[in-house]
C-alpha cells in the first residue's frame, strides 16, 4: 500500500464513522469524581488531578464546535481552581483525536468567510487557553492524533504516546494548511521539521513524534498510565505555583527581544518566589530534611 492510500483508508476509517509520595495520583479506572462536561467531553478528578476526556469515540474525538467550546471552557474552570495542581487530556475510545469531524466540514466548506474566520478564532482561544493554562498538563496518547488533535497535543507541556499512535498534519492534503495550530506545533517540532509536515502531510509514528520534540516519552499501551502517573507525581512534589508558573516563565525567556528587560523580570520574579510563603516552605523543608506542606 503506497503512503497517500494508507493515509487516505486511515483518516477515512477514522473520520467516516458515526505511588503516591505528594498529593493525589493518576487512576484512570477509578476516579472520586465524574463530571459530564457535554456530551462530549467528561471530567474525572482524583484530588489534585483533574482529567479531562475527549469523549465522541465513534467519531475518533473529532472536533466540532460544541466539543471546541466545551473543552475551552472545562480548561478555564480548571485553570481557576486552585485545587487541581495537574491536568490530563486524553481520549475515549481508540483515538486521541482524529482532527476535525466530517459534517463539521461540510458545514464549514459551505459557509461564508466571516464564518470560517470565527470557527478558526474559537480554535485559536481553545489552544491558547491551553497552552497558558496556569496548571501543568499532560497528554496521554493513543491511536490517531491528526490535524487540531497535534495542535491539542503540542500545546500540552508534556506528551506521552504509545508505539503505535500515528500522527498527521494532514491539512495540505484537502488544500488547506494547519494555520490555527501551528505556532504550537513548531514550538514543539521547530521550523524546518513544520516544513516539512505541513508541506507533505505525510502520517507519522510515535518514534519519529518523539525524536522531532512532539512527544516526550514513548510507552507501550500496558504501562501508557504508569508512563503518565510518573509525571503527575513529579509534578505534585513541586511547589504548586512553581509547577505553575514554569511555563510562563519559559514564554518569557523565549519571546524575550530585549536582554536587560529578561534579566531584570528574572531577577524579580526568583526574588518573589524566594519570599513567598511556598518558596519559604520550600527552602525550609530542605534545610530541615522533611517533606514541604503541600506534600502532606
Amino acid at each position: 500500500m503506497t503512503v497517500e492510500w494508507e493515509w487516505f483508508s486511515f483518516y477515512t476509517s477514522l473520520s467516516g464513522r458515526g505511588s503516591r509520595s505528594c498529593g493525589s495520583g493518576y487512576h484512570p479506572e477509578v476516579s472520586r469524581s465524574t463530571d459530564p462536561m457535554s456530551d462530549s467531553l467528561s471530567l474525572h478528578r482524583d484530588g489534585a488531578v483533574a482529567r479531562l476526556r475527549l469523549d465522541r469515540p465513534q467519531l475518533h474525538n473529532a472536533f466540532d464546535a460544541t466539543l471546541i467550546a466545551a473543552l475551552t471552557d472545562a480548561l478555564v474552570l480548571l485553570g481557576a481552581d486552585p485545587q487541581v495542581r495537574v491536568v490530563v487530556l486524553e481520549g475515549a475510545g481508540a483515538s486521541f483525536s482524529a482532527g476535525a469531524d466530517l459534517n463539521w466540514m461540510r458545514g464549514m466548506a459551505a459557509a461564508s468567510e466571516a464564518e470560517n474566520r470565527a470557527d478558526a478564532i474559537a480554535l485559536a482561544r481553545l489552544l491558547r487557553t491551553l497552552d497558558e493554562l496556569p496548571k501543568p498538563t499532560i497528554a496521554r496518547v493513543h491511536g490517531a492524533a491528526f490535524g487540531g488533535g497535534v495542535g491539542l497535543v503540542a500545546a500540552c507541556d508534556i506528551a506521552i504516546g504509545v508505539p503505535d499512535a500515528k500522527f498527521g498534519l494532514t491539512e495540505s492534503r484537502l488544500g488547506l494548511l494547519p494555520a490555527v495550530i501551528s505556532p504550537y506545533v513548531i514550538a514543539a517540532i521547530g521550523a524546518r521539521q513544520a516544513r516539512r509536515w505541513f508541506a507533505t502531510a505525510e502520517i507519522f509514528d510515535a518514534a519519529e513524534a518523539q525524536r522531532i520534540g512532539l512527544l516526550h516519552a514513548v510507552a507501550n499501551a500496558t504501562a501508557l498510565d504508569a508512563a503518565v502517573q510518573r509525571q503527575v507525581d513529579l509534578l505534585l512534589k513541586a511547589g504548586p505555583t512553581a509547577a505553575a508558573e514554569a511555563k510562563s516563565l519559559v514564554h518569557a525567556v523565549a519571546n524575550a527581544t530585549d536582554a536587560d528587560a529578561l534579566d531584570a523580570a528574572n531577577a524579580d520574579r526568583i526574588a518573589r518566589l524566594r519570599v513567598s510563603p511556598e518558596g519559604q516552605e520550600g527552602i525550609g523543608a530542605f534545610l530541615d530534611k522533611r517533606k514541604p506542606g503541600w506534600c502532606t
